[in-house]
């Protein structure tokens, strides 16, 4: 079986614009390649993404309202309904290729929660799968969406995990299935350190998705861009 390089980029805060012109050119990368997989990690400003599901209804803000808030609005080709992104939720698109042994998108959205349950593990967070709704669940509420398009067997899109959201933004929209979200600041009673939620959405994806921690130094370094850049290889 061949190798793959795994690239984990951390971005801060990027407009979601300029996100999805990344993924894009990724995603051409990878089609084209095959030998390197990606995993980006960042926070958007305030934004409604509206899903190939969400027939263009689901935000009840006006438009006014969304200019004064600053609220951009994208209509996109992931799958799914409406849902906001936003300071504090952490945001992971994965631009990989699943050939030739993980062509199964079901299988893929079920290991996208499995990272997510595990992370939220890892800060004491009883997290778990609902039957026929897609996402990770507390007791409390959503804690974690999930919207992915897959081209070739390249993913785009990914999950969008709460960690010190401001949730009032939900109430501007109906999301996804209409069900409760909540936040680890909630659950916790407290403000999580983003990096620290990061570091550990990094190594239960290399778990899950099984790119090898030692096959390469994964010292977290700055490229030429300035941006967080961790390699790793899948065995």
């Amino acid at each position: 079986m061949r190798e793959n390089l795994l690239e984990v980029r951390r971005l801060g805060r990027v407009a979601y614009g300029d996100a999805l012109a990344l993924q894009k050119e990724l995603e051409s990368e990878v089609i084209e390649r095959r030998d390197t997989d990606y995993l980006l990690l960042l926070e958007h400003p305030h934004v409604f993404t509206l899903g190939r599901r969400s027939k263009n209804h689901g935000v009840l803000a006006t438009t006014e309202l969304l200019r004064k808030q600053g609220i951009e609005v994208f209509e996109i080709n992931r799958g799914g309904k409406v849902t906001y992104h936003g300071p504090g939720q952490i945001i992971g698109y994965p631009v990989v290729s699943l050939s030739p042994d993980r062509e199964d998108v079901h299988r893929y959205v079920r290991d996208i929660e499995d990272v997510l349950i595990r992370t939220m593990a890892d800060f004491d967070i009883q997290a778990f799968r609902i039957e026929g709704l897609t996402g990770v669940h507390t007791s409390e509420g959503k804690v974690a969406a999930i919207g992915v398009h897959i081209k070739r067997w390249v993913t785009t899109h990914g999950f969008a995990l709460n960690v010190n959201t401001d949730l009032s933004y939900y109430n501007w929209i109906i999301a996804c299935e209409g069900e409760p979200v909540t936040s680890m600041e909630r659950i916790l009673g407290h403000e999580v350190e983003l990096s620290m939620v990061e570091d550990r959405l990094m190594e239960n994806f290399k778990y899950v998705f099984g790119y090898s921690a030692s096959a390469i130094p994964t010292n977290a370094r700055l490229d030429n861009a300035g941006l967080a850049v961790e390699r790793s290889r899948q065995l």
